[in-house]
């Protein structure tokens, strides 16, 4: 600002200076010995301009530094703001975290508190576990839910009795042995269906009869209003027997953590002799599965074999039907578990050599993994083996309107598909020193550039409908009504191209959905009207294996 204020008293002292300059030059001229041809009009004349100029150029310079000065002005106020903000906001996330902390803390402290004197006041003869396990779920409030994202809250205390329950109302259902309100709690947490899934076999403690509660479950897997056909189309239904599966699972994950006596007298003979007749009940329906069976993915099946496996009844059943069932659920990812709990890891030979038979190396290279049976069936000639057999050119008997390369780019989805299997497969199971990668990918991209070629020659050659004459007159005169002209022009065109042609999706040929192995990533899917259960979140069929 000094500067500024310098230059200014300067400028004003221009005047002056001037005024100085033209006596002098006046004194001058009176002396002069010869004529001078400068003017003194034309002195004062260049310095007035000179000083106009630098008076214009110092506002401007003015106005620019004031501008400067407004725009700082306001960066420092938006910033002062945006810091205050970041602040706060820093301030009411410390208070939260340390309420939900306090919380979380108190709740621990309560229930060990509990434990303790629950330890110290049993009677004689009474369990300790028994006693610290009702005092833990009889002292909660079922309206407390504490924090959501804590690791420790999930977690199992001590001797196996769960210290802090995320969903209070779950323990409530199973100690009420309400089978269908747990069906309903399990829908309605679909969203967080792995965290549910982790507490049920905690939760199944507190029934009075966890074995009888899972079998209540079980109603309504077949119901008898509904055929084996129109039961795939059914989204309610599907989404009620993956809760069955899950909660037999869950199941025999808590037996897994009782002693062995308690696992008698839970799982006791009248419980046995009561699955025993869900299992033959469900068998003779076996017989009518539709092509998910074939590849691989039933759940009828699964559910039939967890029964058995989880309630240990697979002894009152013909191990060579056994067997047969799977290559049924070859796709799932609790196949490997259910051969092992029903006795048949020796029998896992044949059942590979099924499914390298039925064109599903796939499965039989992810089993081979399972069962340590690479050396029998090396993963990488299975694999090879299946992109030559989803390379070949079938011939399939082709309507007379049907374009010539129809059959060609049935066979290129097919090997874009296969190729994808292979490629997650590799890498599931880190194969790719052995069978490299980067020439597949080449191909898969070679097969999408031609398909995309293809697609749009295909757009390019489409018909384009003549405009229809006025009056169907060869010369006459073009009809004026233009609105009727269009209507009659759409309708034309409704005629010739059914808009539903185009409108539906593509849809996967037969055999690559054979092939496609579920661990490519796909969760469940259900259709849009699945309303009460498990959309595309239902994750705890999700993968194949790994």
């Amino acid at each position: 600002m000094e500067d500024t204020q310098s230059v200014a008293t300067l400028m004003d002292s221009t005047t002056s200076k001037i005024q100085q300059l033209q006596k002098a030059f006046a004194e001058l001229e009176s002396h002069r010995a010869v004529t001078l041809n400068l003017k003194w009009k034309q002195l004062e004349e260049h310095f007035h301009g000179l000083e106009k100029s630098l008076k214009r150029r110092f506002t401007e310079l003015e106005d620019q530094e004031k501008e400067f000065e407004t725009k700082i002005v306001q960066s420092k106020k938006i910033l002062e703001n945006r810091q205050a903000a970041v602040i706060s906001s820093e301030k009411a996330s410390l208070e939260s975290l340390q309420e939900k902390r306090d919380a979380a803390v108190s709740a621990i402290t309560i229930a060990m508190e509990k434990h303790t004197k629950s330890n110290c006041m049993e009677p004689a003869g009474a369990t300790p576990e028994v006693q610290g396990e009702s005092s833990m779920f009889d002292a909660k409030p079922l309206d407390y839910i504490p924090l959501e994202n804590t690791e420790d809250n999930m977690k199992p205390f001590k001797n196996g009795v769960v210290e802090v329950k995320c969903y209070p109302d779950l323990v409530k259902l199973c100690q009420d042995m309400d089978s269908e309100g747990l069906h309903k709690f399990i829908s309605d947490n679909r969203k967080n269906l792995a965290a549910v899934r982790e507490e049920i076999p905690s939760a199944l403690r507190t029934a009075v009869d966890a074995a009888c509660l899972v079998l209540d479950s079980l109603k309504g897997f077949y119901p008898s209003e509904v055929s084996i056909s129109d039961a795939k189309k059914d989204a309610n239904l599907l989404g009620l027997r993956r809760t069955c599966i899950m909660l037999m699972e869950c199941l025999s994950i808590l037996l897994t953590t009782l002693e062995l006596d308690s696992v008698s007298s839970l799982i006791s003979a009248s419980v046995k002799g009561r699955a025993k007749a869900i299992a033959e009940e469900w068998k003779p329906k076996l017989d009518e599965l539709d092509i998910d069976a074939n590849n691989g993915n039933s759940l009828e099946a699964h559910a039939f074999l967890q029964l058995l496996a989880t309630f240990g009844i697979n002894s009152n059943f013909n191990q060579e039907d056994l067997y047969k069932l799977i290559p049924m659920v070859s796709r799932r990812r609790q196949t490997a578990d259910l051969c092992r709990s029903l006795g048949l890891s020796e029998r896992m030979p044949g059942v590979i050599d099924v499914l390298v038979n039925n064109g599903r190396h796939i499965d039989a290279v992810n089993l081979a993994f399972a069962f340590e049976l690479t050396h029998k069936f090396s993963p990488v000639s299975l694999l090879k083996s299946y992109l030559n057999e989803a390379s070949k050119v079938s011939s399939p008997v082709k309507s007379g309107n049907a374009p010539p390369t129809t059959a060609q780019n049935d066979v290129n989805e097919k090997q874009l598909t296969a190729l994808k299997a292979v490629i997650k497969c590799i890498e599931d199971h880190k194969l790719e020193a052995q069978y490299p990668v980067d020439p597949l990918q080449n191909r898969i991209h070679q097969l999408e550039k031609e398909k995309a070629d293809k697609k749009r020659a295909t757009e390019v050659a489409k018909p384009q409908p003549k405009r229809p004459r006025a009056n169907c007159v060869g010369n006459g005169a073009r009809a004026t009504n233009a609105a009727s002209d269009k209507n009659f022009y759409a309708s034309r065109m409704t005629d010739r191209y059914p808009q539903y042609i185009y409108d539906r999706p593509y849809a996967y040929p037969g055999p690559a959905d054979t092939h496609v192995p579920s661990f490519l990533g796909t969760s469940y899917n259900f259709p849009p009207g699945h309303g009460n259960f498990f959309g595309n979140g239902y994750h705890y069929q999700a993968t194949y294996l790994h």
